[in-house]
């Protein structure tokens, strides 16, 4: 059985109305059930008279809320794919989309055999996901240390040689602790891509390295020098600090 066959239910958010036409038609004659909705209040609406398995949400809007207060929101409520559309490709609006938990970014205009790909992959992924046993407590994964500094995975928490508390996002927490726990492998930009949003990288996408721009200088990581985050030329990233505790 296709992964349509089961009639999952989208719903499209844009307030394109020609572009919410046409996602309707095409995704349902690909075998999904589609409701479209024009603004934020429209989707509340629909996400209250019924359950969705992925939402496709614009990132601007003329009037109202944005798509990024709106995924805010999505996220806080409500534990299902997501899927950002833009007719901006700026990577710091995809580091944005991302860190707020979007599990893609398709960019304007689009081909539909993309986006229908991209659609397949987020959900197989998000139901991979789901499908794994909740961890036993008794593994509760340990306090990593490096050079004083402690990031605690159970917390949430990155704590610098002085015992401050340092802030990170979801997607910076994970990306840290994905290169500390691989420390002295080189992890290129797609499997970091893939371990901290599930989703494919293109060589286009500059997120990752944006990111790991704000990692270092919370980290207080001399670019220069790289003393923790070392970049590997034309491959990817390394953690490998000089000295640890």
């Amino acid at each position: 059985m296709g992964i349509t066959d089961e009639k999952h239910r989208v719903l499209v958010v844009d307030d394109d109305q020609r572009l919410r036409r046409f996602l309707q038609r095409f995704l349902t004659s690909e075998g999904y059930a589609v409701t479209s909705a024009e603004d934020g209040r429209s989707m509340r609406r629909a996400m209250a008279d019924e359950d969705f398995d992925l939402v496709i949400l614009d990132l601007t809007f003329p009037v109202g809320e944005d798509g990024v207060s709106l995924a805010r929101g999505l996220r806080a409520q409500h534990d299902l794919p997501l899927i950002m559309l833009s007719g901006k490709n700026n990577t710091i609006d995809k580091v944005v989309c991302l860190e707020l938990g979007a599990d893609d970014y398709v960019t304007k205009p689009f081909e539909p055999r993309e986006l229908l790909a991209r659609i397949r992959t987020v959900m197989r992924r998000f139901a991979k996901r789901i499908s794994m046993p909740e961890p036993q407590e008794k593994s509760r994964s340990p306090i990593m240390c490096f050079a004083g500094w402690q990031l605690d995975p159970a917390r949430h928490q990155l704590s610098s040689p002085r015992g401050e508390s340092v802030r990170l996002t979801s997607q910076e927490f994970q990306l840290l602790a994905a290169l500390v726990e691989r420390r002295g492998r080189v992890l290129s930009r797609e499997q970091i891509l893939d371990i901290v949003a599930n989703r494919n990288w293109n060589p286009y996408d500059r997120s990752i390295d944006v990111m790991i721009g704000k990692i270092r200088r919370k980290l207080r990581d001399n670019a220069r020098d790289t003393q923790f985050i070392k970049t590997i030329r034309g491959v990817g990233y390394m953690f490998a600090p000089q000295s640890e505790e």
